[in-house]
């Protein structure tokens, strides 16, 4: 199966962030703030919440088969040298809760992208986005705003890969201007 990925880089010298900032802005004035873990805290507590919504979004991906455990989860995936709190984009609701209070408890997206620079690129590990806030941009904003993660670690490119049959994820990321890549 790994040789039928589609693998996709960007090269965010050529990003154009102006033509996606429209996004972010309707992200704000929904009430969904993006930020990332490094700015809430990387505490036991936000690790589980970063946990629930991935197996959430996950749960769409083709062929995907079991989500790891929570404590799988935090070895293989956080507890690992690529890992950085600041390459985690989160959308919280606002009003997520529902009770009125603009308290921004609703973790509704994700964008996770790990730092590869002694390799010379970060990696896009996954974007989701909570079935009840989809077609409203929120993927797109959280990607745009992930893009600074590579300025931060001083690398011009961001891969990678999905499913092929995940063709929502796949055209999200030629719209903002992923080709097609090879790599091992």
């Amino acid at each position: 199966m790994a040789d039928q990925w589609v693998k996709l880089a960007l090269d965010i010298r050529t990003f154009d962030a102006a033509r996606f900032e429209e996004y972010v802005e309707r992200c704000r004035r929904a009430g969904i703030r993006l930020t990332t873990l490094a700015e809430l805290g990387d505490t036991p507590a936000h690790r589980r919440r970063l946990y629930d919504l991935n197996k959430e979004c996950s749960a769409d991906i083709p062929d995907r088969g079991e989500f790891y455990t929570f404590d799988d989860y935090v070895e293989r995936r956080i507890e690992v040298a690529s890992f950085d709190p600041r390459g985690v984009v989160i959308a919280l609701d606002g009003d997520g809760d529902g009770n009125g209070d603009g308290d921004g408890n609703a973790w509704c997206g994700m964008a996770v992208t790990s730092d590869w620079r002694s390799d010379g690129f970060v990696f896009n590990e996954m974007t989701g986005v909570r079935a009840a806030y989809r077609g409203r941009g929120v993927s797109i904003a959280l990607k745009t705003v992930g893009v600074g993660f590579a300025h931060l670690c001083g690398v011009d490119t961001i891969r990678t890969f999905h499913h092929p049959a995940n063709a929502s994820a796949i055209a999200m990321n030629r719209r903002l201007g992923y080709v097609d890549a090879r790599w091992d």
